[in-house]
């Protein structure tokens, strides 16, 4: 049975797509089908057929020409019940009222409950009352010029079951249909749902990353940038100066080095295993920030660093998002600021927030404007936003430069 329906899907399916490549085979094979089983044995046998005799002496026989003109105009219409189903029933019901007028039974009113079920299939539900309604009429006006040869209740009981099971087809034809098209546009929009999360997820990825190798190029450089000036400068009056400045620059890049592996690597974990979840371990945290305050000051900046508060609870993520806004901070001044520029450095956890902040006396006048920010500012400010918090930077009353991160400790903002 598995084969078998399998086969039949896939023909159903293959059906379907050359009926909405060519809608008008259908509709030609259906009038086909209909002259063939009901039109054609009523021109045969000249309207005589072999039902009861009492039923046949109920009727008009109609002539050839005018049986052919009445057939034509029950079935013809069918060709456009899919198009205008409301105008196919309408012609096929007034020549079907026409005809009973007239007397005649003929098996091509079998068109009038085609089209019903067209109706309910394609129409506009709203037009299904009306056409119950004429429907209703000519059953009635059947029954009544049958009534000598069989009683009005019984033709009226099997008459309104035929239409009733027709418009009932209808119906239920349609609703499957439109739960399948429901169906198949959740699952459309699904897909397409996912496809953004996973774009999402992408830009995301990428922009934590872009992050990462910002704050750690950009600061390992400008150290190993300033060491190596200074280096060249004490070359000719302090050679082992000039030796000690090349050891840090050797131990800042093996440093930065390490650092780039570690994040390639996250990289290609990720990209290996995409289910997983890999994690930037081990990061950098609070505790790492004395190692980072002595590589600042062997690049020339007196850094005095000081925590209030137990700042080794934080949890991981917070502790890397306090390392790197110190260590942006830091290569700011670095860059920016003078020679023989001091820094101090605080970390203080107050009760639900954490305030870290980083105040030089170097010269104000940057070599971008204040309300220019760069990309540094606006990586410590996305970092602080994750958990609540943001990031203040700009020129002290007097002298110098602040920036000042606030960082809310909630459970609310923590898990965001």
């Amino acid at each position: 049975m598995g084969p078998l329906l399998t086969r039949l899907a896939r023909g159903g399916q293959k059906l379907r797509q050359a009926d909405r490549a060519r809608p008008w085979v259908l509709d030609t094979a259906v009038v086909v089908l209909v002259f063939l089983m009901f039109c054609l044995p009523d021109l045969l046998h000249g309207g005589d057929g072999d039902g009861p005799r009492r039923f046949l002496l109920a009727v008009t026989r109609l002539p050839l020409a005018a049986m052919l003109l009445v057939q034509a105009g029950l079935v013809l219409p069918l060709l456009w019940r899919r198009r205008r189903p409301m105008a196919a029933f309408g012609v096929i019901a007034a020549v079907f009222v026409v005809q009973w007028s007239l007397g005649a039974a003929l098996r091509a009113d079998v068109a009038l409950f085609i089209s019903l079920y067209s109706l309910a299939l394609h129409g506009r539900l709203r037009q299904l009352p009306w056409a119950c309604g004429v429907m209703a009429t000519g059953m009635v006006l059947v029954a009544l010029r049958v009534s000598s040869a069989v009683s009005v209740g019984d033709a009226l009981f099997f008459l309104f079951s035929t239409a009733i099971a027709a418009l009932a087809l209808g119906l239920v034809v349609r609703t499957r249909r439109a739960q399948l098209a429901g169906l198949r546009e959740r699952a459309a929009r699904l897909e397409t749902e996912r496809d953004q999360r996973i774009r999402l997820a992408a830009a995301t990825e990428r922009a934590r990353v872009a992050r990462e190798m910002h704050d750690i190029v950009g600061h390992n450089l400008s150290v190993i940038i300033t060491l190596a000036d200074a280096g060249a400068y004490a070359t000719d009056t302090a050679p082992e100066r000039g030796k000690e400045a090349l050891q840090l620059i050797g131990d800042t890049g093996r440093t930065a080095l390490g650092e780039l592996r570690r994040v390639l690597g996250v990289l290609r974990e990720a990209s290996d295993a995409p289910t997983s979840a890999p994690e930037l371990s081990p990061q950098p945290g609070v505790a790492d920030i004395q190692a980072l305050c002595d590589g600042v000051r062997a690049a020339g900046l007196e850094v005095v660093y000081r925590t209030v508060g137990d700042v080794d609870t934080l949890d991981r993520g917070m502790q890397l998002t306090v390392y790197r806004i110190v260590q942006e901070a830091l290569t700011n001044t670095l860059k920016h600021a003078g020679a023989g520029t001091w820094v101090k450095l605080s970390v203080v956890l107050q009760d639900d927030r954490l305030v870290v902040r980083v105040r030089d006396n170097g010269s104000v006048e940057r070599s971008a404007p204040w309300n220019e920010e760069g990309h540094g500012l606006v990586g410590m400010r996305e970092r602080a936003a994750l958990y609540g918090g943001d990031v203040s930077a700009g020129p002290e009353a007097g002298s110098g430069w602040l920036v000042e991160a606030t960082l809310d400790l909630t459970p609310e903002a923590g898990t965001r």
